[in-house]
């Protein structure tokens, strides 16, 4: 049984069902009901045309859905109406879908759900077991969103930036239960981009395909944190590399730069150098000038800061930070509101040999850190300074 092959199927198939009339939330549920016969039948006796086969059950099994409702009298005539069997309709709604799961009118948490099961066709456990959450949480999760969204229009256009925000929270989500979530992501932005031709969606997936490329070098074999600097790179996937600096390049060519191809740009040139010290710092500056001018983010300023420090020294990193820090006060607890700030002074400190200032921070940022490996990591950091202060 090809899950892949039938994920794939999943929102031209909802498309089908919601076109014919279905609300998107019962098309939703009959979709996922003819997945899981799917998943019983095909093994013994596959479908010589398998998206018409996915059509026909969950278009039943919504039918049936109707006829147990208490308002069937109201929908007799749309009973009457099933389609006869045959080929396929070729219209394919699949980027209109992309639009409603990312409405504007969802949380970021409920448009990443919706998106992964409606769009990518996985199941509510698979999901809840990615983002480490009971099944019944992630299914009123689901059932919200759908809600949310029944009543807007199918033809509406969407908005494309807010489709790419949520594929890149769900590839951040790296890996977790039995999915890989980054691989959906680059698998759902692969599909988003053969149908709709905007260089930011090139720009996403060519970030994206960089970054997964260096995924094996960033865990050693006991799972700890491996900076970038210390990665060994013959462990990065050249042809992961290969293909994502292309697509940039023809993005870049259109001349019509977006925040995603900004960030590619700059994981391009770090895919690019040999060993990190090679890195073209410089350039890497010149990149975060142009991001920080598309989108004046504190997070994109604080990375700008340890460029900087590369580029022009440690002092120079830490007068970026300060500048930073006049337009971001910390919180009422001291602590400053930007995640991973604590780690980036106490790297530049550290750099410009202040190892008490740095040793601090390292212990700070690990009490932060959003995750265990990060805060091991960087507690090992703040160790490794202090024995260093005691020879």
């Amino acid at each position: 049984m090809d899950e892949v092959l039938l994920r794939s199927l999943t929102p031209s198939v909802l498309t089908v069902l919601v076109r014919r009339g279905a609300d998107f939330a019962a098309a939703e549920d009959a979709v996922q009901d003819a997945l899981v016969e799917a998943l019983r039948v095909w093994p013994a006796d596959p479908p010589r045309d398998a998206k018409g086969w996915l059509v026909t059950v969950a278009w039943r099994k919504f039918l049936d859905a109707m006829r147990a409702d208490t308002a069937r009298r109201r929908r007799e005539d749309r009973l009457k109406e099933e389609p006869a069997p045959g080929p396929t309709p070729a219209a394919d709604d699949t980027l209109q879908l992309y639009f409603l799961c990312a409405h504007p009118s969802l949380t970021p948490a409920s448009a990443v759900a919706l998106t992964l099961r409606a769009v990518g066709g996985l199941t509510t456990r698979q999901i809840a077991q990615a983002y480490l959450v009971p099944e019944a949480t992630m299914a009123q999760r689901i059932s919200r969103a759908k809600r949310t969204v029944a009543g807007v229009r199918f033809d509406r256009p969407g908005d494309v930036a807010t489709v790419l925000r949520v594929l890149y929270l769900v590839f951040n989500e790296g890996y977790s239960g039995d999915v890989d979530l980054a691989a959906e992501a680059i698998r759902l932005t692969r599909q988003l981009a053969a149908r709709i031709d905007h260089p930011e969606v090139a720009g996403l997936l060519a970030l994206m395909l960089l970054h997964h490329a260096r995924r094996a070098a960033r865990t050693a074999p006991d799972g700890s944190l491996v900076p970038l600097a210390e990665q060994d790179r013959g462990r990065w996937d050249t042809a992961l590399i290969t293909e994502g600096v292309g697509i940039l390049q023809a993005a870049l060519a259109r001349d019509r730069l977006g925040e995603f191809q900004a960030q590619a740009a700059i994981a391009a040139l770090h895919a690019d150098a040999p060993t990190a010290e090679e890195t073209d710092w410089v350039q890497i500056v010149e990149w975060y000038d142009e991001l920080t001018r598309l989108t004046d983010s504190p997070i994109v300023r604080l990375n700008r800061a340890v460029a900087v420090g590369e580029a022009d020294g440690p002092r120079a990193g830490l007068a970026a930070l300060a500048a930073l820090d006049a337009s971001s006060p910390s919180s009422p607890s001291g602590e400053h509101p930007l995640p991973r700030h604590a780690a980036v002074a106490a790297y530049l400190h550290e750099r410009d040999g202040d190892l008490a200032t740095a040793a601090r921070l390292y212990a700070e940022a690990a009490h932060q850190a959003p995750n265990l490996a990060e805060r091991d990591h960087l507690t090992r950091q703040a160790a490794r300074l202090n024995a260093r202060r005691r020879r």
